[in-house]
C-alpha cells in the first residue's frame, strides 16, 4: 500500500479518493472546497492545508482538476518563482494526472517530470460518476511503458479498464476522441428517438428495436436520453448529472482545437459543439449532457 496525495475532490475525484482508501492506501487530500475535505476526512483521509503539504513524502500524487491552467499551475507554478509542486518535491513520487485537459499542457508537464526523473502518466477517465463510485472507471494513459507499469496497480484500485494509449499526452487524445464520439451518438440517438415518438412510437419499444439492430450504441444501452425509458438514467431524474453539459462542451472544444491544429476534418464534432453551446446559452450547463434531446424538442 502507498501513501497517496489526491488533489481535487469534485464529483469524480472524491469517489476516486474514497476507493483508494477502501483499498488500504493512506490518502492525503486537498481541495479548495472545505465540505469536500470534510467528507473524505470522515472516511479516514488526512486533510492537508495545501497541495504542497499533501505531497510531502507521498509515493504517488494524483490530480483531478477542471482545466489545463489548473493542472499547469499545480505542477509547474503560476509564475516564474518555481512555486509549482515539481520544483518543490523532497522525493520522487509517481505523478498521475486524471484531469481532462489539452494534450499540449499535458506534454509540457511530462517533459518537466522527465527532467526531474519522475514517472508520469496522463490518465483521464471515462465512465462518469457511477463508475467512479463503483471503482469501474476506464483509464486512458499516456506516458512511457515504465511509467504506465508503475501506475497500473494504483489505477486498478479505482478502475476496471486500464489502457496504455501511447506516449505523453496520448491519454488526453484518446479521451478527446472518445468524448467527441459520445456526444455525436448521444445526439444521433436523441434525434432517432424524437423522430420515432413524433410518429407515435413508444420510446422504450423503439429503443429495444434499435438496440437489437444496427443502430445500437452506448447512449441507448446505458444512458438513454428519453425520460422514463431507463429508471436510473439522468433523463428519468430531471437530467441531474451525471456528466454535465458544461463538461461535454469543454471536451468538444478541446477536440475542435486539436482538429484545427492537426488539420483533421471533424464536421460532426463541430456541429455537436455548436449544439452543446446552445444548451449552455439557455442556462442548462449544469444539466446532464443527455438533456441535448430537449434542444430537439424546442426546435
Amino acid at each position: 500500500m502507498k501513501t497517496i496525495a489526491f488533489i481535487g475532490l469534485g464529483n469524480m475525484g472524491a469517489p476516486m479518493a474514497l476507493n483508494l482508501l477502501k483499498a488500504g492506501h493512506t490518502v492525503r487530500v486537498f481541495d479548495l472546497v472545505p465540505e469536500a475535505l470534510n467528507k473524505l476526512a470522515e472516511e479516514g483521509a488526512y486533510v492537508s492545508k495545501s497541495a504542497k503539504d499533501a505531497c510531502i513524502n507521498a509515493e504517488a500524487i494524483i490530480s483531478m482538476l477542471p482545466a489545463g491552467k489548473h493542472v499547469s499551475g499545480l505542477y509547474l507554478g503560476s509564475d516564474e518563482n518555481n512555486n509549482g509542486l515539481l520544483e518543490n518535491l523532497s522525493n520522487k513520487p509517481l505523478i498521475i494526472d486524471s484531469s481532462t485537459i489539452d494534450a499540449e499542457t499535458s506534454i509540457a508537464i511530462h517533459k518537466a517530470c522527465e527532467k526531474l526523473g519522475l514517472d508520469m502518466v496522463d490518465a483521464p477517465v471515462s465512465g462518469g460518476v457511477a463508475a467512479a463510485q463503483s471503482g469501474k472507471l476506464t483509464f486512458m494513459c499516456g506516458g512511457s511503458k515504465q511509467a504506465f507499469a508503475h501506475a497500473h496497480d494504483v489505477l486498478a484500485d479505482m478502475g476496471l479498464n486500464i489502457f496504455h494509449a501511447g506516449n505523453s499526452g496520448s491519454g488526453q487524445v484518446a479521451k478527446m476522441c472518445n468524448n467527441m464520439l459520445l456526444a455525436i451518438h448521444m445526439i444521433g440517438s436523441s434525434e432517432a428517438l424524437k423522430l420515432g415518438t413524433q410518429n407515435g412510437l413508444d420510446p422504450k419499444i423503439l429503443s429495444d428495436i434499435m438496440l437489437a439492430s444496427s443502430g445500437s450504441n452506448w447512449s441507448l444501452e446505458k444512458y438513454n436520453p428519453y425520460p422514463g425509458v431507463m429508471e436510473n438514467s439522468p433523463a428519468s431524474n430531471n437530467y441531474e448529472p451525471g456528466f454535465m453539459v458544461d463538461l461535454m462542451a469543454k471536451d468538444l472544444g478541446l477536440a475542435q482545437d486539436n482538429a484545427a491544429a492537426t488539420n483533421t476534418p471533424t464536421p460532426l464534432g463541430g456541429l455537436a459543439l455548436d449544439m452543446y453551446k446552445q444548451k449552455q446559452d439557455q442556462g442548462d450547463g449544469q444539466k446532464d449532457f443527455s438533456s441535448i434531446i430537449e434542444l430537439l424538442s424546442q426546435n
